[in-house]
């Protein structure tokens, strides 16, 4: 299932299509992407056929929405910046949901990512999430600095999700109503 497109000032947020999947193989074939992701070594896609499998799984794991991966599109250029995503925390108990990006390096810099969240967080709270969480790998700074941006509290490193510590971030949706109030 292709998730709900989302609008903001510079980009649309909507499902992956087969016909990009070069520029996704471009960007998940790239270890200063790909070293932030997951909790091992880093894993760097390997051919279009990847791609397109991974597009796939990219559409079945937006069935259950809120719950999707967007590309994170460029209305003025058309070019697919990155992913942008809401989904289950991996061995969660309680059903925690994590937001999280990706984005490829000829994007990094341009405020795409806080971009694309603040409308999944949006999204997700409007849907009727309580709250979201961000795990990222202890010194990405700029995931880092993201997190700061959406508003989300820094709760320390944690090895719950993920066989590797992680920094945890957290936003309640209350926190997310006063937030967009001001």
């Amino acid at each position: 299932m292709t998730p709900s497109a989302l609008e903001t000032d510079r980009l649309t947020l909507r499902g992956w299509s087969h016909d990009e999947a070069p520029r996704l193989l471009d960007m998940l074939g790239r270890k200063d992407v790909t070293q932030w992701l997951g909790d091992g070594e880093p894993w760097i896609m390997a051919d279009l056929e990847e791609a397109h499998r991974t597009i796939d799984r990219y559409a079945e794991r937006s069935a259950t929405p809120p719950i999707g991966i967007w590309a994170v599109e460029v209305r003025d250029t058309g070019q697919v910046a990155g992913s942008v995503m809401l989904l289950p925390l991996p061995r969660s108990e309680a059903g925690e949901v994590e937001i999280a990006w990706h984005l490829h390096p000829d994007s990094w810099g341009r405020g795409y990512a806080t971009e694309a969240a603040l409308a999944l967080l949006e999204y997700g709270f409007r849907s009727g999430l309580s709250e979201v969480l961000a795990v990222t790998h202890v010194g990405n700074d700029a995931s880092a600095r993201v997190c700061g941006r959406l508003g989300m509290r820094d709760e320390g490193v944690v090895r719950k999700w993920y066989d590797v510590d992680m920094q945890l971030y957290r936003i309640t949706g209350q926190e997310w109503a006063r937030r967009s109030a001001r």
